[in-house]
């Protein structure tokens, strides 16, 4: 009996495509990473600690007090110092950026996307917000995205009674 994968093998990628993991490595090997303890000194010190995270996840693991919400689909326009829509605290290229995403992937492409812009001290923590929270650094939350009525019981929300 064939397996799915002799069924269906993958298909043969285009040539010059490069996989993900082999772009997340090359990413990372410009990237001068930092643990979350590191990380947390250098925000200390005046570094931007920039959360990419859509609202959602933040909402259900919660945020670093303080840390800068910047959703990934707009990181490069809100912090490259020639773009109209850059925040006030991209005022050059110059400018220390540590990324956090959850887990410490998406962080990672982020940093290197910023360091295409031209901001070469753009790094990302490894492990993400869970390294973070699991090493005990300050952190809020979880939130919940929707407060429940007053009026309703959880129970009952949503349905009419009859």
């Amino acid at each position: 009996m064939q397996t799915t994968a002799e069924h269906c093998p993958a298909p043969v990628p285009p040539p010059g495509s490069r996989g993900v993991d082999e772009i997340l490595a090359a990413a990372r090997a410009r990237l001068r990473r930092l643990d979350p303890e590191r990380a947390h000194l250098a925000y200390r010190s005046g570094s931007l600690l920039v959360d990419i995270r859509p609202a959602a996840q933040r909402a259900a693991h919660g945020v670093v007090p303080g840390s800068l919400i910047v959703e990934r689909n707009v990181l490069e326009w809100r912090f490259d110092p020639r773009c109209a829509a850059r925040l006030p605290q991209a005022v050059d290229y110059d400018v220390p950026v540590v990324i956090l995403c959850q887990e410490g992937y998406t962080s990672s492409l982020a940093a290197a996307a910023l360091q295409d812009v031209g901001l070469h001290r753009a790094t990302d923590v490894v492990g993400g917000f869970a390294a973070w929270r699991i090493a005990g650094l300050p952190a809020l939350g979880p939130t919940p995205l929707h407060r429940p009525s007053a009026l309703a019981s959880p129970v009952n929300a949503g349905w009419a009674r009859r």
